[in-house]
Protein backbone atom coordinates (compact mmCIF):
# COMPACT_ATOMS: atom_id res chain seq x y z
CA UNK A 1 0.00 0.00 0.00
CA UNK A 2 1.16 3.43 -0.86
CA UNK A 3 0.45 6.30 0.97
CA UNK A 4 1.27 9.80 0.68
CA UNK A 5 1.07 12.10 3.85
CA UNK A 6 0.78 15.83 3.38
CA UNK A 7 1.55 18.68 6.73
CA UNK A 8 0.33 21.85 6.04
CA UNK A 9 0.22 23.14 9.79
CA UNK A 10 2.75 25.55 9.97
CA UNK A 11 2.87 27.46 6.70
CA UNK A 12 2.13 30.69 5.74
CA UNK A 13 -0.98 31.92 4.25
CA UNK A 14 0.65 33.03 0.93
CA UNK A 15 2.15 29.62 0.74
CA UNK A 16 -1.15 28.21 0.14
CA UNK A 17 -1.99 30.26 -2.84
CA UNK A 18 0.68 29.00 -5.34
CA UNK A 19 0.03 25.81 -5.59
CA UNK A 20 3.33 24.41 -5.68
CA UNK A 21 3.23 22.30 -2.42
CA UNK A 22 0.96 19.81 -4.43
CA UNK A 23 3.04 19.40 -7.57
CA UNK A 24 5.76 17.79 -5.46
CA UNK A 25 3.57 15.31 -3.95
CA UNK A 26 3.79 11.13 -5.88
CA UNK A 27 0.21 10.22 -5.83
CA UNK A 28 1.11 8.19 -8.36
CA UNK A 29 -0.80 4.64 -7.46
CA UNK A 30 -1.21 5.91 -3.99
CA UNK A 31 -4.09 4.26 -2.30
CA UNK A 32 -4.23 6.01 1.46
CA UNK A 33 -3.17 10.03 1.51
CA UNK A 34 -2.75 10.91 5.20
CA UNK A 35 -3.34 15.09 5.97
CA UNK A 36 -2.08 16.73 9.00
CA UNK A 37 -5.29 18.18 10.90
CA UNK A 38 -3.99 20.71 12.68
CA UNK A 39 -4.01 22.90 14.75
CA UNK A 40 -2.37 25.22 13.12
CA UNK A 41 -2.58 27.77 10.09
CA UNK A 42 -6.19 27.11 9.03
CA UNK A 43 -6.03 28.18 5.48
CA UNK A 44 -2.34 25.29 5.33
CA UNK A 45 -4.73 22.66 6.63
CA UNK A 46 -8.43 23.52 5.07
CA UNK A 47 -6.14 23.91 1.52
CA UNK A 48 -4.74 20.55 2.31
CA UNK A 49 -7.57 18.49 3.42
CA UNK A 50 -9.67 19.92 0.16
CA UNK A 51 -7.18 18.82 -2.01
CA UNK A 52 -6.61 14.86 -0.64
CA UNK A 53 -10.67 15.04 -0.69
CA UNK A 54 -11.08 16.42 -4.53
CA UNK A 55 -8.04 13.93 -5.34
CA UNK A 56 -9.67 10.92 -3.81
CA UNK A 57 -12.89 12.21 -5.31
CA UNK A 58 -11.74 11.17 -9.18
CA UNK A 59 -9.25 7.98 -7.77
CA UNK A 60 -11.65 5.40 -6.50
CA UNK A 61 -10.47 3.51 -4.16
CA UNK A 62 -7.57 5.89 -2.52
CA UNK A 63 -8.38 6.76 1.24
CA UNK A 64 -8.03 9.77 2.71
CA UNK A 65 -7.86 10.08 6.56
CA UNK A 66 -6.83 13.08 8.66
CA UNK A 67 -4.18 12.51 11.89
CA UNK A 68 -3.78 15.81 14.22
CA UNK A 69 -0.15 17.35 13.26
CA UNK A 70 1.30 17.13 16.42
CA UNK A 71 1.55 13.26 15.94
CA UNK A 72 4.71 13.81 13.35
CA UNK A 73 6.84 15.07 16.18
CA UNK A 74 6.17 11.55 18.24
CA UNK A 75 9.22 9.53 19.39
CA UNK A 76 9.64 6.25 20.66
CA UNK A 77 9.65 6.31 24.60
CA UNK A 78 9.59 10.26 24.61
CA UNK A 79 6.88 11.90 26.55
CA UNK A 80 6.25 15.48 25.17
CA UNK A 81 4.25 18.20 25.47
CA UNK A 82 4.03 19.53 21.32
CA UNK A 83 2.38 23.49 22.50
CA UNK A 84 1.59 25.73 20.31
CA UNK A 85 -0.03 29.94 20.12
CA UNK A 86 -3.47 30.10 20.23
CA UNK A 87 -3.85 33.42 20.35
CA UNK A 88 -5.38 36.09 22.35
CA UNK A 89 -3.66 34.62 25.49
CA UNK A 90 -4.49 30.59 24.86
CA UNK A 91 -1.95 27.85 24.40
CA UNK A 92 -2.92 25.04 22.39
CA UNK A 93 -1.09 21.22 23.49
CA UNK A 94 -0.98 17.88 21.91
CA UNK A 95 0.30 15.59 24.72
CA UNK A 96 2.19 12.71 23.66
CA UNK A 97 3.66 9.58 25.29
CA UNK A 98 5.80 8.04 22.30
CA UNK A 99 2.70 7.44 19.48
CA UNK A 100 0.16 7.42 21.51
CA UNK A 101 -2.02 10.94 22.11
CA UNK A 102 -2.42 11.16 25.95
CA UNK A 103 -6.11 13.28 25.50
CA UNK A 104 -7.18 14.96 22.43
CA UNK A 105 -5.93 18.25 21.59
CA UNK A 106 -6.57 21.18 23.55
CA UNK A 107 -5.95 24.72 24.70
CA UNK A 108 -5.32 26.72 27.93
CA UNK A 109 -5.09 30.09 29.64
CA UNK A 110 -1.48 30.77 29.68
CA UNK A 111 -1.61 31.22 33.72
CA UNK A 112 -2.62 27.26 33.29
CA UNK A 113 -0.02 26.01 31.22
CA UNK A 114 2.87 24.43 33.09
CA UNK A 115 0.25 22.99 35.64
CA UNK A 116 -1.23 21.41 32.68
CA UNK A 117 1.74 19.85 31.12
CA UNK A 118 3.48 16.55 33.22
CA UNK A 119 6.62 17.47 35.21
CA UNK A 120 7.83 13.80 33.17
CA UNK A 121 7.13 15.89 29.70
CA UNK A 122 10.11 17.62 27.81
CA UNK A 123 8.61 20.31 25.85
CA UNK A 124 8.42 21.54 22.15
CA UNK A 125 6.91 24.21 19.64
CA UNK A 126 5.99 24.77 16.46
CA UNK A 127 5.58 28.57 16.99
CA UNK A 128 9.06 29.19 18.94
CA UNK A 129 9.60 32.71 17.25
CA UNK A 130 5.95 33.71 18.55
CA UNK A 131 6.36 31.70 22.21
CA UNK A 132 9.63 30.62 22.29
CA UNK A 133 10.52 33.21 25.61
CA UNK A 134 7.46 32.15 27.01
CA UNK A 135 8.18 28.75 27.23
CA UNK A 136 11.65 29.32 27.92
CA UNK A 137 10.47 31.00 31.03
CA UNK A 138 7.75 28.53 31.60
CA UNK A 139 9.66 25.34 31.33
CA UNK A 140 13.56 26.52 31.35
CA UNK A 141 15.55 23.36 30.84
CA UNK A 142 12.48 21.00 29.75
CA UNK A 143 11.80 23.34 26.62
CA UNK A 144 13.32 21.77 23.77
CA UNK A 145 12.87 24.86 21.31
CA UNK A 146 11.73 24.71 17.45
CA UNK A 147 10.03 21.07 16.29
CA UNK A 148 8.17 21.45 12.86
CA UNK A 149 5.31 18.44 12.03
CA UNK A 150 6.59 17.04 8.35
CA UNK A 151 4.99 14.75 6.26
CA UNK A 152 7.54 11.99 7.03
CA UNK A 153 6.36 12.34 10.41
CA UNK A 154 2.91 11.59 9.77
CA UNK A 155 3.88 8.68 7.77
CA UNK A 156 6.26 7.17 10.48
CA UNK A 157 3.47 8.40 13.67
CA UNK A 158 0.37 6.77 11.41
CA UNK A 159 2.76 3.24 10.99
CA UNK A 160 3.67 3.06 14.99
CA UNK A 161 0.11 3.80 15.77
CA UNK A 162 -2.84 3.46 13.17
CA UNK A 163 -5.52 4.40 15.86
CA UNK A 164 -4.54 8.30 15.42
CA UNK A 165 -5.46 8.11 11.79
CA UNK A 166 -9.47 9.57 11.60
CA UNK A 167 -11.42 9.05 7.69
CA UNK A 168 -13.30 12.11 6.60
CA UNK A 169 -10.60 14.47 7.96
CA UNK A 170 -11.58 17.82 9.47
CA UNK A 171 -9.27 20.75 10.96
CA UNK A 172 -8.88 20.28 14.79
CA UNK A 173 -11.12 23.42 15.92
CA UNK A 174 -9.71 25.04 19.42
CA UNK A 175 -13.19 27.45 19.35
CA UNK A 176 -16.36 27.49 18.28
CA UNK A 177 -17.17 29.15 14.54
CA UNK A 178 -17.55 32.74 15.27
CA UNK A 179 -21.21 34.02 14.27
CA UNK A 180 -22.00 37.47 12.91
Amino acid sequence: MKTVAIDRSVTSFADCHDGAWFESLDLADADRILVGTGPGSFAGIRSAIAFAQGYALGRPGVEVLGIPSPAALAEPDVAQAVIGDARQGKFWLALLDGFKLVAPVFQVEAADLEKRVPRNMIVVSPDDARIGEKLRETFTDRYRGLAVPTAEGLLRAADRNPALCRPDPVPIYLNPAVRP
